[in-house]
């Protein structure tokens, strides 16, 4: 709780009235600034993460200016935003599950359990074991927490998990223990252009445009309490996480406008992995049904946050779409690459955009 009073109180400090017009929907209407000082009727957009949600407000609110709208690995937009932080709690059991049985097939390369239900107790047992004692793996102390926190995205892969996993085990068996030294911290690396962006830089933007799109963040600290407690029996890996209390519960300054729901007919094409890590395929089953003109690729099997650009089954859609206009007649689903479940890039998000379409990324 110090910590999220801390942000707040240190962002008010900094920025205070400013903070509340920081909003999706003031995004939204910058977008549609540049349209008209390009002397644009309408705009394409490419958004990704993060992206989907000012995309989607954007056809919310100025609906004839849409033109072709991708919106990959989307943003629920009747959970923004404590919903979205949420969501990955309840991703992460099943991609959990997932992984356990993926592993129990390949006992003899990582030795963590013959079932299931095996692999699942070697996994909490070494995150007990590291609540007892941090465990030394490669220099770095790992409570259980940090277990925890860390694998959540590394699970929605298969072999990179299983390999970390099986290497953790190593260590707490019988690599060094030394409780006396001090977790390694990486230091922080200046871009090669301009000057260096403050290392926290990403996480006051994100606190601040979350804190300010929803009026709905609780501002009783027992409300977080007893969300976490049961949220950490619902989803063991990572609920307490997901619903602990956040900087929003003690943001001085409530946004300008209520949050934008989102209910329209425009067209659009969203883009989905079945294992996203970060907005899992409940979310952009969301905002397909609340895009009705929409239509939605999902990339079965497909692992990651981010779609178009990573040489997927749906690269040739969106492209199609994108330079022709040509929405597929109803929602697709297409294979990923036979070994697409056994790499884990969870918080990659794909580079290449074509030219002349606005696109807009976030870590979230």
């Amino acid at each position: 709780m110090k910590w999220a009073r801390t942000v707040a109180e240190k962002c008010d400090k900094r920025q205070g009235d400013k903070l509340r017009h920081v909003t999706t929907r003031n995004t939204a209407r910058d977008m549609d600034v540049i349209r008209a000082v390009l002397g644009e009727k309408k705009i394409s957009y490419l958004g990704y993460s993060y992206g989907t949600y000012p995309g989607a407000v954007y056809t919310q609110m100025f609906p004839k200016r849409t033109d072709r709208f991708v919106l990959d690995s989307a943003v629920d937009p009747a959970r923004v935003w404590r919903g979205m932080i949420q969501v990955r709690a309840e991703g992460a059991e099943p991609a959990f599950t997932r992984w356990a049985e993926w592993t129990t097939a390949r006992h003899a390369t990582y030795m963590l359990g013959r079932t299931p239900d095996a692999v699942r107790t070697t996994f909490s047992g070494l995150v007990a074991q590291a609540d007892r004692k941090p465990i030394d793996l490669d220099g770095t102390l790992l409570t259980g927490d940090d277990i925890r926190q860390g694998f959540r995205g590394m699970f929605f892969g298969t072999r990179d998990a299983a390999e970390a996993v099986a290497a953790l085990k190593k260590a707490a068996a019988g690599g060094p223990q030394a409780a006396d030294r001090a977790p390694r911290t990486p230091k922080h690396v200046a871009p090669p252009f301009g000057r260096t962006v403050p290392e926290d830089n990403g996480d006051a933007g994100f606190w601040a445009v979350v804190c300010a799109d929803s009026r709905a963040w609780p501002r009783d600290p027992e409300q977080y309490r007893r969300d976490t407690t049961r949220d950490k029996a619902k989803y063991p890996l990572y609920g307490d996480f997901a619903s602990h209390i956040k900087p929003c519960a003690f943001w001085k300054k409530t946004g300008s406008e209520p949050a934008t729901r989102i209910a329209n007919k425009v067209r659009a094409l969203i883009l989905q992995n079945e294992w996203d890590s970060q907005t899992p395929l409940n979310s952009g089953r969301a905002l397909r049904r609340a895009m009705r003109g929409s239509k939605m690729v999902t990339v079965a099997g497909g692992v990651g946050h981010g779609v178009y650009g990573t040489k997927s089954c749906a690269d040739e859609t969106a492209t199609t779409y994108l330079t022709t206009g040509r929405l597929p007649a109803k929602d697709e689903t297409c294979k990923a690459a036979p070994d697409a479940e056994e790499r884990n890039n969870p918080d990659r998000l794909p580079l290449p955009t074509p030219p002349g379409v606005a696109r807009m990324v976030s870590p979230f």
